[in-house]
């Protein structure tokens, strides 16, 4: 099978851009993507893209080239960027094709995601007892995971605090002032144990890949980022995630855990080896969880490895270094996307400000989204 390489980045700024649509910013975000590669939309074997709430990301070929090449839709929460990574990761995989696009991008009202249960599968109760509302869901489940863990809630606030601070320092974040961690602890409580400066905020933003067989990537680019490793996974039963409308005698492990196994395995490489890391951080307390569900630690050692900085942009093990979602927002189609992004320009060594020292060769990329699944990648240079 053929190896695949990462050869093109493009993104447009996240956060809130008025009087742009969400399509102009996949437009955008395009058009860098392929002008990073040297290439152009009509040099394009594929397409794959998705949105949740600004269009159907195979329109975009209005703009950027009717050229008649298969552009497929994808649909799949906030692992709709993963996803449609992971599709294209298989078409060149498999040889079907040497070069593709991929396209993320989404631009939401604001106000938290007004969802109906029944579009999950869920009576009317759910809605009515308020836990459609995520944030009491990530309230509940942080409680239940500090409790069994022996972990102090101080560690969301740090967590918060690492986040604005590296979303000051990324000119692409959306929020771009450091919070010190007194005002995230006093800003109002939104469900506890997490204050309002612990979530993330639906927003805009789109980002596009170029990515072709690896034996080509030297055609287009003298820096390519090759994807060694990509997985995706969705929930067992016994799992307790968001919209689960019960919680399980017999506890399963997240979706995270297998797709992060699934990526490092196909990678050949283990989690100590990786030099910089971006975690889904819908809010502080998924951070917190999905580091060791990732393999990145285990479980109650979060709290001494962030006090310590290791987290830090300058610590042993970087997490989220463009400021995550809850500097970035979530736009839902572009959130793992963004995170890919991210590693590319880190592993080039193109992130300035928030470069990570010490010329990292490895990235890990996790997105998590409901009703449980989760999409890993395991980049190298």
């Amino acid at each position: 099978m053929s190896e695949v390489a990462i050869v093109g980045i493009g993104m447009h700024r996240f956060g809130r851009t008025e009087g742009v649509s969400g399509r102009a910013q996949a437009v955008h975000a395009a058009r860098a993507a392929l002008a990073d590669a040297g290439l152009r939309f009509s040099d394009m074997r594929f397409g794959f893209g998705g949105s949740h709430s600004a269009g159907d990301a195979d329109t975009l070929v209005s703009e950027l080239g009717l050229t008649g090449l298969p552009f497929i839709n994808v649909a799949n929460g906030c692992a709709t960027g993963g996803s449609a990574l992971i599709a294209a990761d298989a078409a060149i995989r498999s040889g079907q094709h040497d070069v593709g696009i991929v396209i993320g991008f989404d631009k939401h009202p604001r106000g938290a995601f007004n969802t109906d249960p029944a579009v999950h599968g869920i009576g009317p109760w759910y809605g009515e007892t308020g836990m459609m509302i995520t944030t009491q869901f990530f309230g509940m489940k942080i409680q239940r995971y500090l409790h069994e863990h022996d972990l102090k809630p101080g560690a969301l606030t740090t967590i918060a605090e690492k986040a604005f601070r590296n979303g000051a320092r990324n000119p692409m974040a959306w929020r771009r002032t450091a919070i010190p961690a007194a005002e995230i602890e006093a800003a109002p409580m939104i469900s506890h144990p997490l204050t309002q400066y612990m979530y993330c905020s639906p927003a805009e933003g789109a980002v596009a890949l170029v990515l072709c067989r690896a034996d080509k990537a030297r055609e287009y680019t003298d820096r390519p980022v090759f994807l060694q490793g990509a997985a995706f996974r969705s929930r067992r039963y016994g799992s307790f995630e968001v919209f689960s409308p019960w919680l399980a005698t017999d506890r399963a492990d997240s979706p995270t855990v297998e797709a992060s196994a699934a990526a490092f395995a196909a990678a050949g490489i283990a989690p100590s080896e990786v030099d910089v890391a971006q975690i889904q951080d819908t809010e502080t307390g998924a951070e917190l969880m999905h580091m060791a569900e990732t393999g990145l630690c285990a479980h109650g050692e979060q709290e001494d490895l962030i006090a310590s900085g290791a987290t830090a942009i300058e610590g042993r093990l970087p997490v989220n270094t463009d400021g995550g979602c809850i500097a970035n927002g979530e736009p839902i189609g572009a959130s793992g996307l963004r995170q890919v992004y991210e590693n590319v320009l880190q592993l080039r060594g193109d992130a300035g400000e928030h470069q990570v020292p010490g010329d990292p060769r490895v990235g890990f990329t996790h997105v998590y989204g409901a009703p449980g699944i989760s999409a890993c990648t395991v980049l190298t240079r």
